[in-house]
């Protein structure tokens, strides 16, 4: 597949395996509106951009996919959890709760040893508590991304790792076009995503 037609079905697999519940699609439109939020304050703000990007952004996109994404068996791929865990191209739950248990983990160890265990220097720790959680967390997020860019080189060749990266940087612009009408669907009661909508536009994309 050429770039464009791998990032449509890398967006299409992520949707279809893990945007089930209309909860949990919710989250993710209110994730998507903070993390642009975070791309504008980056050059107005950095501290308030990663910490709306972080507390705000990232915890409800994970809550939906931890509390109200269902673990069942997937009757409309035809597909187990497990098996959707282990062909996950970006983080799988189990990968989160690492990258997530680090995040928790930082602003702790910050308290207890305010050079970060003497990673930081008396001039960055002057700068204060939130200011150098900020900064470690600017520095997580970065090498989480990194990270996983450069093991799909390896697993899957370098140009799904950079599709990967690319659709990551771009995933709050399609998630706002593609679940903004996820409370609409709540309050007439339809909680899950039947996919029937999206496979249309995908065969359309494959064909094309």
């Amino acid at each position: 597949m050429k770039f464009r037609e791998e990032l449509q079905q890398q967006r299409w697999d992520d949707h279809r395996y893990y945007h089930h519940n209309r909860i949990n699609q919710f989250l993710h439109f209110l994730s998507a509106c903070c993390f642009l939020t975070s791309y504008v304050l980056l050059f107005i703000n950095p501290v308030a951009a990663i910490m709306i990007g972080w507390l705000l952004a990232m915890v409800f996109r994970q809550t939906g996919h931890f509390v109200f994404e269902p673990k069942t068996y997937d009757a409309v791929n035809k597909a187990t959890n497990q098996y959707k865990e282990r062909v996950k191209v970006g983080y799988n739950l189990n990968r989160k709760i690492v990258l997530l248990s680090i995040w928790v983990a930082t602003p702790v160890i910050l308290y207890y040893s305010p050079t970060f265990l003497g990673i930081l220097d008396p001039q960055t720790v002057a700068q204060g508590f939130i200011y150098n959680t900020a900064l470690i967390w600017l520095a997580i997020g970065i090498a989480a991304l990194l990270f996983r860019t450069v093991h799909l080189f390896f697993i899957m060749g370098i140009q799904s790792g950079l599709v990967w990266f690319a659709k990551i940087l771009t995933d709050p612009f399609h998630d706002i076009r593609i679940y903004y009408k996820a409370p609409y669907y709540i309050m007439k009661g339809e909680m899950y995503d039947d996919m029937s909508e999206w496979y249309v536009d995908t065969l359309t994309v494959k064909q094309t």
